[in-house]
């Protein structure tokens, strides 16, 4: 006797009841998860336009400014696409960006690493908050708390890495304390071992990287708007 009950559907009839891999059900268009957005040929690309940026403003120009700043503190416009960049492509994308600009500095560094290291945190403790304000706030006040928030934090950071990490490993390279001290004399004569850190963190580094976040922002709020245009063409 043959079953009549048999429910197993021909391959033909399979096909056309259930939709195929990749194709959306019921004819109702699927939309892409965030994760697949965010790992888009596009996205991926803009990132990379951003790093590429970065990278070469990473390497020249330099501006020494050592009439005020120990000669090391080098001004360099890197932070200006990392910014704009994470503007247009979220936090992520700005972290991306400062990893890649990082990661393709280390082939030629002269620190042993660590001011690529110093340079990674500074420039998350830069790109993430301002980052993740300007997501929830995307006005010319958002903006502006975004970037001011992010040089905060940028310049917290930059007193943690130089107090623990760059001082640190330069005192070891070279010896002992007294070759940076000569260095740094000319600008604070009356600094020794005991007060170095109370003159440089706080009389250079703090001021510096204020400034150096300053006219990263200032350009960044001056280009944004008009290179986000040409972005959401591309």
């Amino acid at each position: 006797m043959k079953d009549t009950q048999n429910t197993t559907l021909p391959q033909e009839t399979r096909s056309a009841a259930q939709p195929q891999d990749g194709q959306p059900e019921n004819g109702k268009k699927t939309e892409k998860t965030p994760a697949k957005r965010a790992l888009s040929a596009r996205y991926l690309a803009k990132v990379g336009i951003f790093a590429a940026l970065a990278y070469v403003l990473y390497l020249f120009p330099k501006i020494s400014l050592a009439v005020i700043f120990p000669s090391w503190l080098e001004l360099n416009f890197s932070d200006i696409p990392a910014l704009i960049g994470t503007f247009a492509l979220g936090p992520w994308g700005g972290a991306a960006i400062v990893a890649v600009k990082i990661l393709l500095k280390l082939p030629l560094s002269q620190t042993g690493f660590s001011g690529e290291f110093a340079d990674l945190l500074c420039g998350l403790a830069l790109v993430l908050p301002a980052g993740f304000i300007y997501k929830y706030h995307r006005t010319f006040k958002g903006a502006v708390l975004a970037m001011a928030a992010g040089s905060l934090c940028a310049t917290l950071a930059a007193v943690f890495t130089n107090r623990f990490i760059v001082v640190p490993w330069y005192v070891n390279l070279m010896g002992g304390w007294e070759p940076i001290l000569a260095m740094i004399r000319p600008i604070f004569a009356g600094i020794t071992e005991q007060n170095f850190y109370t003159y440089y963190l706080w009389l250079s580094v703090v001021p510096f990287n204020l400034l150096r976040c300053f006219i990263a922002s200032l350009v960044t709020a001056l280009l944004y708007k008009r290179i986000s245009r040409l972005l959401a063409k591309f």
